[in-house]
């Protein structure tokens, strides 16, 4: 009930958020006869600030057009190349016209980025994408708001996201012979479980495996996140936080953890630093700062922009990453895409290279979490691991900013550059065969 509630709400408050705009406009303008009042300009402000905060977000573009690569601009043209009723492999392809740089560009390696499914969308990993794509072919996850998505298209469990990302390594290989993997927090741990459960079947794994600010082993430095998840039951979250997608969506009926109420709890991590920011944007639009207010802008259309998750999903990744600790304590069964029940044993995993990457800040995926892969991965030999703690960076400096360009990118370009040769299948320029279709089976709690 509380989602249709939201919904009127927003419903009603539209007319307004589009009055506050129309009247920004008019007292913004010298020539508007509103405009000519002393303190037009504040009105102003105060109004386009009432707007931003009344305004529905959409999901933003990753707007990548183009990258200068030594000197020379590449063209980026993206398209989609897989379409799950869930998620999209989204890749970046690079075109350019100058021979030399396009014989460069040939042959560079391959990334699989898989963006995390906790709230934002995969554009929030722009930054990543656009500062790879220099050195590297680039495929990013791009995960589908669960509103949009009929019932019909069935449900979608963390054992779906790891069969998801199995296809799509798989579809890498069928191209390049094999890939390169980059997760970004929350997906850390499903692309860990990914790559085992390929190894213990046999497969090709990819050739190496980059984890940044996930919680591999959410015990270690609990932050306020992990706290949350580990104090209250898997009931209480059942109870308190799923609802129905409201009948004007796609997927009406859907059981969702619902993006409104995500967004409620980012900002309740930091009120204060919300609060102050609006303010000094509200002092900027007086001021006239046009490239303060703009950065200010950027910056909430990415974060303000939400997404729903899957019920399931979301209630699953609750018990097993932060109340079972399965992938640690070696507990955690997959069902595969053919039905299949398999456990994760990271400990299969001998040829794929590991690097973690941790902020000494980050307040989301506490200091070891993600270093704690290593001690899972015990047959991967200690030349080819290596950990990473990026001093003075939060959670999303490690892959976002300054601080990813300057000091993370340089280590993760290096370390693929190192590791980029090793078990390869044959590349035949089509997708890999995927598994079988996947067979009814029972979802465990």
């Amino acid at each position: 009930m509380l989602y249709q509630i939201y919904e009127t709400q927003r419903s009603l408050m539209e007319p307004f958020a589009d009055f506050a705009q129309a009247a920004a406009k008019m007292y913004s303008n010298p020539l508007s006869p509103f405009g000519q009042n002393p303190f037009a300009q504040r009105v102003a402000a105060g109004y386009d600030l009432a707007y931003r905060l009344g305004k529905d977000y959409e999901k933003p573009e990753f707007e990548i057009k183009t990258v200068n690569v030594n000197g020379t601009d590449i063209a980026i043209h993206e398209r989609v190349e897989i379409d799950k009723p869930f998620c999209e492999l989204r890749r970046f392809k690079r075109f350019t016209d100058d021979p030399a740089t396009l014989t460069r560009l040939k042959g560079q390696p391959a990334v699989l980025i898989v963006a995390p499914l906790s709230g934002h969308y995969a554009t929030l990993l722009r930054d990543t994408v656009r500062t790879m794509l220099k050195d590297h072919k680039v495929y990013v996850t791009d995960w589908k708001n669960a509103r949009t998505v009929p019932l019909a298209d069935g449900e979608f469990h963390l054992d779906d996201y790891v069969n998801y990302v199995q296809e799509f390594i798989r579809h890498l290989q069928g191209i390049y012979g094999n890939c390169h993997v980059i997760s970004v927090c929350q997906p850390t741990v499903p692309v860990l479980a990914a790559v085992s459960l390929m190894a213990s079947r046999g497969e090709i794994t990819p050739l190496t495996m980059t984890m940044m600010g996930g919680p591999i082993d959410a015990r270690k430095s609990p932050t306020a996140v992990n706290n949350l998840a580990m104090n209250k039951s898997y009931e209480w979250f059942e109870n308190n936080v799923i609802f129905r997608v409201p009948t004007n969506f796609p997927g009406a009926g859907r059981r969702v953890y619902p993006g409104f109420l995500q967004h409620t709890g980012f900002v309740a991590m930091n009120p204060d630093r919300h609060a102050s920011n609006h303010y000094d944007y509200f002092k900027n639009l007086i001021k006239g700062d046009d490239a303060s207010t703009e950065a200010h802008r950027k910056f909430y259309d990415e974060y303000n922009a939400v997404l729903d998750m899957d019920a399931d999903y979301y209630l699953e990744t609750i018990r097993v990453v932060f109340q079972e600790f399965a992938l640690v304590n070696g507990t955690w069964d997959v069902i595969s895409e053919d039905g299949e029940l398999e456990r994760v044993k990271p400990e299969d995993i001998t040829t794929t290279a590991h690097f973690t990457v941790e902020g000494e800040l980050d307040d989301i995926s506490g200091s070891g979490q993600t270093e704690a892969a290593h001690d899972l991965c015990i047959n991967v030999p200690k030349s080819r691991q290596k950990h990473l703690e990026v001093k003075g960076a939060g959670h999303y400096g490690i892959f976002s900013g300054r601080r990813w360009r300057e000091i993370v990118y340089p280590q993760v370009k290096a370390f693929i550059a190192e590791h980029s040769t090793g078990p390869m299948i044959k590349a035949s320029g089509k997708t890999s065969t995927a598994l079988a279709p996947a067979k009814k089976a029972a979802r465990r709690r």
